[in-house]
């Protein structure tokens, strides 16, 4: 299927929420750090992802994904 809009694709959009339904599996491979939320941007051109962390010691982190699909090459 070739891809008519980036700005965010339907795909760019599907994989940020995956990304937030898939929280309680991403959760055991950080290890000591803790997932306090998620948030997700599906609005910008490029969709983000925000992981707010805890490490073992209390301090609080943040991750951020940013999803882009390269152009398709048909």
């Amino acid at each position: 299927m070739k891809t008519s809009s980036y700005n965010p694709s339907s795909l760019e959009v599907d994989f940020a929420n995956a990304l937030q339904i898939l929280k309680e599996q991403i959760q055991p491979h950080l290890l000591n750090n803790q997932i306090t939320r998620v948030e997700n941007n599906l609005g910008r051109d490029n969709p983000t992802v925000k992981f707010s962390l805890v490490d073992k010691d209390g301090d609080p982190h943040e991750l951020v994904v940013r999803i882009v699909q390269i152009p398709d090459k048909f």
